[in-house]
């Protein structure tokens, strides 16, 4: 696994979400953007990790970054774990057709397992990636930490 370099020009996407829209990087060009992802949806650390999201949304907003939560699971198990988590302003993408195609495209794609690394990608206004880290798959990533990279 090779992760995008930071400075790098962030790969645009289009992907369904837990609500069957289709959501593309180009369309929030002048925000920051938060990929976070997670290997599979219904797993403890993943469950967590999404509600972490969906709790600080509107810490999101007010740095002026869309938080999306990635993974490889198909659109409609996303839209029936966001329901089941009462995620409802945090946009779920799929990742699944071509699969891991976009997970592939940032360098996280873990090619045995056939998921995502668990991993946090800044993608500033401009469309550069500006942050990135990727965690073991059992660790829980600390959102107090995605917060402050938003802020510098």
């Amino acid at each position: 696994m090779n992760p995008i370099a930071i400075g790098a020009a962030a790969p645009g996407f289009s992907a369904p979400d837990n609500n069957n829209q289709m959501i593309a990087l180009s369309a929030y060009r002048g925000k920051k953007v938060l990929l976070s992802w997670h290997p599979l949806a219904w797993t403890p650390v993943c469950t967590d990790q999404m509600r972490a999201l969906e709790t600080n949304f509107d810490r999101f907003a007010q740095l002026g970054t869309v938080p999306l939560g990635f993974s490889v699971d198909p659109q409609p198990c996303k839209a029936v774990w966001a329901h089941a988590l009462q995620i409802f302003n945090v946009p779920l993408p799929s990742d699944f057709w071509p699969h891991g195609a976009i997970a592939r495209a940032y360098g996280i794609f873990d090619e045995a397992e056939g998921v995502s690394a668990r991993a946090n990608i800044i993608i500033d206004e401009a469309g550069r990636v500006q942050w990135v880290k990727v965690y073991p798959s059992g660790q829980l990533p600390d959102i107090g930490e995605v917060l402050g990279a938003l802020s510098k």
